[in-house]
């Protein structure tokens, strides 16, 4: 009872951490959650993480705290899911209370601008990192690069939701699969 307790605890901490030094959107903790849990506590599987991930993408919600209910679910069932959730919100909830507090003496100051535009431009170095790896578990045969790509040029040069783009990804999976073409016979 006190190691599920203890366990509950180091998950709503890293969460915490995770929450209150991730910008950019779901994609940049990625990287964090696997060097926390995968690497460091070996709790998860890169394979988990590039599974729940999708899966968080096509849930309603807010994709990182989807991300972070499966992943916590994981680690510790229901406990973990509302752990690692809790963890990932609270640092959220006391920066908007306080912003909210402070709002009007902020908004147009400077230095809290300049702040803010580096924060964005550090951002994508990190998603690139994580996109780059877990590259290998995603994207393992020739046909799921070819897939990838054409996902990327839909996502890129039209205005087709994201979500339909990942429900005919996951379609095209399913009956690949299913006609027995999951090995890499394009290769």
């Amino acid at each position: 009872m006190k190691q599920d307790c203890k366990k509950l605890w180091t998950i709503y901490l890293i969460m915490f951490k995770i929450g209150a030094l991730t910008f950019g959107g779901g994609w940049s903790i990625i990287t964090q959650v696997q060097e926390e849990f995968v690497e460091k506590r070996k709790w998860m599987g890169e394979e988990q993480i590039m599974d729940y991930m999708s899966l968080a993408r096509t849930f309603p919600g807010i994709m990182v705290v989807n991300f972070s209910i499966l992943s916590g679910y994981a680690m510790g069932g229901f406990p973990g899911a509302v752990a690692a959730a809790f963890g990932l919100v609270s640092p959220a909830i006391l920066v908007i209370a306080l912003v909210a507090l402070f709002y009007d003496s902020i908004k147009n100051n400077p230095f809290v601008v300049r702040i803010l535009n580096g924060i964005r431009s550090a951002v994508i170095p990190i998603i690139l990192l994580a996109a780059w790896k877990l590259k290998s578990r995603a994207v393992t045969l020739k046909l799921q690069w070819l897939l990838a790509a054409a996902a990327l040029l839909i996502c890129a040069f039209t205005q087709v939701p994201k979500t339909i783009v990942i429900v005919l990804g996951a379609f095209i999976g399913f009956v690949i699969q299913r006609k027995g073409g999951g090995d890499n016979s394009l290769s």
